[in-house]
């Protein structure tokens, strides 16, 4: 018999205006960063009630808490402390991280620049 899918939490979209990145003008303004995350649940029991999953307010903070702590240069330090933060939360197993920066300077015309990456818990 196969293993069980895990249980995913999405949020996607979450918005903040922050400052980070590697050259001087990145630090003088604010720009915008959007976060999407991917969570995957530890095996849970068949119960409505809140204390079996992730409170996705509780999430959503930490996530904000570490978007507008201590600036970064690269948006790959911030997915990862934004994995981190997730992580720490018992109940993920493992989490994808997505940061978009789409006012990122570049020399050509584009949507957006956006960083994913996975990552497992210790446990």
């Amino acid at each position: 018999m196969a293993a069980a899918e895990p249980d995913l939490i999405r949020l996607t979209g979450l918005r903040f205006s922050a400052i980070h990145g590697v050259y001087d003008f990145e630090r003088e303004e604010p720009q915008s960063f959007v976060v999407d995350l991917t969570c995957e649940l530890a095996p849970r029991p068949d119960a409505d009630d809140l204390a079996t999953t992730v409170d996705y307010a509780a999430l959503s903070r930490s996530v904000e808490a570490v978007v507008l702590g201590d600036p970064v240069n690269l948006i790959e330090t911030l997915a990862q402390r934004i994995a981190t933060a997730c992580l720490a939360e018992p109940l993920l197993e493992r989490v994808t991280v997505t940061v978009h920066k789409p006012q990122a300077a570049m020399p050509v015309a584009l949507d957006d620049v956006a960083v994913t990456i996975s990552r497992s818990g210790t446990r």
